[in-house]
């Protein structure tokens, strides 16, 4: 079988200058950060100019696949590290075989290494996958990293005096000798300003830089080089409504049955909702095309949260019922994961470690508990994000209040966050810096020449969503995927549906006056009319009071506590007073629509364990 065999973690060390033979543990250090992300194999090449590591969680072909993996042709010899898959190894590999390259093994590691031994930085070209790697050319001293096109694989680097250093996570360059961890004020701007949000290309920590999605970097003695590769084109769009939705069907059903190619179990992540209900539905007609029997689907729910639901104008009903008409409609086996509250507390800790920073509170925590039942029998999943980025799912598409805020629609409340911080740091620029960032981005927005305004300002919503706040839900969904060693992939990022959406004009996205109306459309007999019908409703979270009293807490303790480090950062009367109302003085959401007064606790209780646990020096 040929597909993806390399979910995993990479780390490296390139110098010119001195002798790295002598420095072998400290990539050992830097690759034991990455147990989680390949507990099934580790491996490291050593050279007087360069270190790498790599650690393994192996999906195909589990004897082909080792790394650091060397390939040797017409005298030249590189060497790969590699986190990732290919959904489109067959075809590189039969293209490559007719100009004459021989294959040792059936991974696609060895495919790519042969791509970029044939094509050069051009590989980017013909590559359709997830991942991250990096590549040294012995002969000519040189590296290449690069990032996939969307960014859901991650890759962090710091570039210091003649060194270059990288690795999968923050905590991998952290091992490194030469980096510290500290924050200055621009990390600080970042965790309050725009977090849990990042500036593409930032770590938060001074030095640790993260390669921005579709991005390369070339390193040798001559220096180093950052180029982006692939961006977002604004094209005229010339297919009619029906045209339109059989080319998404035809390319969300190709993206989603290239990636069930595994060794292992498989399963998919289901809520009820639209885009679950569809990557479900298609790899289960498949699933049961090739013989390969009933799919398996996982949900979340919290105790006792049904005596608890509230309709919302955001969450207007319960997943329940909605993932019972769905498992029965495609006879999966189905599984239920239920989640205490009490979990979602003592787990802060979790998501913090597996993050590297604070992250979306119980969002992250209950996804990380998530991923962890289901490890337990399955090491991949297919999950439903990035559809509502780039078919317009979510309210800030359509409210006229949020299409026209001259900010990031989800994070529109960047005063009411200056206002918890300390006397000390009233003077950060966050508001500017929060600006700036919206307005850099803005800059770089592909617009079609002869567009209304209207046109262009919608061309805007999508693209600050597919820049910013997908790359954030990617962020979360590898981190808490990964720290339990499973592999979860993500069909909507495929990029080529992700091109060919952004040229869809808004009256065909909004087909029938329906978020993600033309997706909904393309769903029409391959899901029940029920599904197809349901409004949207965001990622469960849980509505028991207790885990507002919980929160509440653990943040009157971190508040007595005067060795909490986080008090130096925060104004203790308001976030007193945040704590004595069980957030409810906090009315506006921190962040997106989920993250209001109790979750901002969450949040604090986070930083506080980051910067505990982190030992983070504030400059």
């Amino acid at each position: 079988m040929l597909g993806c065999d390399n979910v995993c973690g990479i780390a490296g060390w390139i110098d010119n200058e001195i002798d790295l033979r002598e420095n072998v543990e400290t990539i050992k250090d830097m690759i034991s950060t990455l147990k989680n992300r390949g507990p099934d194999d580790s491996g490291i090449y050593v050279s007087k100019d360069a270190l790498l590591g790599h650690r393994r969680l192996s999906i195909i072909d589990p004897e082909g696949g080792n790394q650091p993996m060397i390939k040797t042709v017409g005298g030249r010899e590189f060497i790969i590290v590699y986190n990732g898959e290919l959904y489109n190894t067959k075809e590189l590999r039969e293209k490559l075989e007719n100009k004459g390259y021989i294959f040792n093994s059936y991974s696609d590691t060895e495919v790519l290494l042969t791509s970029y031994i044939e094509w050069g930085i051009e590989c980017l070209k013909y590559i359709n996958g997830i991942f991250a790697f990096g590549i040294w050319n012995v002969n000519n001293k040189r590296l290449f990293l690069a990032r996939d096109h969307l960014g859901v694989k991650p890759l962090f680097y710091s570039h210091i005096n003649d060194s270059l250093i990288f690795g999968s996570e923050i905590k991998t360059l952290l091992k490194h000798p030469y980096i510290e961890p500290i924050v200055d004020d621009v990390g600080l701007m970042e965790i309050f300003g725009l977090g849990p949000a990042r500036s593409l290309g930032t770590g938060v920590f001074r030095n640790i830089k993260e390669i921005p999605p579709a991005h390369y970097i070339l390193y040798d003695e001559k220096g180093f080089k950052i180029e982006q590769y692939w961006e977002l084109e604004a094209k005229s769009h010339e297919e009619n409504l029906e045209d339109t939705t059989n080319h998404v069907r035809s390319l969300l059903i190709d993206a989603v049955e290239r990636q069930l190619v595994s060794d292992v179990p498989l399963c998919t992540f289901l809520s009820g909702g639209l885009d679950s209900s569809a990557i479900s539905a298609i790899a289960s007609n498949a699933f049961k095309r090739d013989g390969r029997g009933n799919l398996n689907t996982f949900s979340i729910d919290y105790k006792d949260n049904d005596k608890f639901f509230k309709s919302s104008k955001f969450q207007p009903d319960a997943d329940s019922n909605w993932i019972k008409v769905m498992a029965e409609y495609i006879n999966s086996n189905h599984t239920n994961i239920e989640l205490t509250n009490e979990e979602l507390i003592t787990s802060l800790k979790d998501g913090v470690l597996a993050r590297d920073l604070p992250g979306m509170a119980d969002v992250d925590t209950s996804l990380f508990l998530f991923c962890k039942e289901v490890r337990n029998t399955h090491t991949v999943a297919l999950s439903g994000e990035c559809a509502d980025e780039i078919f317009g799912g979510y309210p800030w598409f359509r409210n006229k209040e949020d299409i026209n805020a001259d900010t990031f629609p989800w994070s529109k409340n960047v005063g009411n966050r200056r206002k918890i911080l300390s006397k000390d740091l009233k003077d950060l620029p966050i508001e500017e810096y929060v600006k700036e960032k919206y307005k850099d981005t803005l800059k770089r927005v592909p617009k079609l020449y002869g567009e209304s305004s209207v046109d262009g300002r919608m061309r805007g919503i999508f693209y600050l969503n597919i820049k910013w706040f997908m790359i954030t839900l990617l962020n979360r969904k590898d981190r808490m995927s990964m720290a339990n060693s499973l592999e979860v992939r993500v069909p909507f990022a495929d990029y080529r549906l992700v091109e060919y959406a952004y040229n869809i004009p808004k009256e065909f996205k909004f087909y029938g006056n329906r978020e993600k109306g033309i997706l909904r459309k393309a769903l029409r007999g391959i899901l029940p009319d029920s599904i197809i019908n349901r409004k949207k409703s965001p990622y469960p979270k849980t509505h028991h009071p207790i885990y507002t009293e919980l929160v509440q807490q653990e943040m009157k303790r971190i508040l007595k506590d005067k060795s909490s480090p986080v008090l130096e950062l925060l104004d203790y009367d308001i976030v007193k007073e945040i704590v004595d109302t069980k957030g409810k003085s906090y009315t506006k959401p921190w962040f997106g629509q989920l993250m209001t007064g109790p979750q901002l606790m969450a949040y604090l209780i986070q930083l506080n364990i980051w910067l505990r646990e982190y030992k983070v020096r504030l400059v």
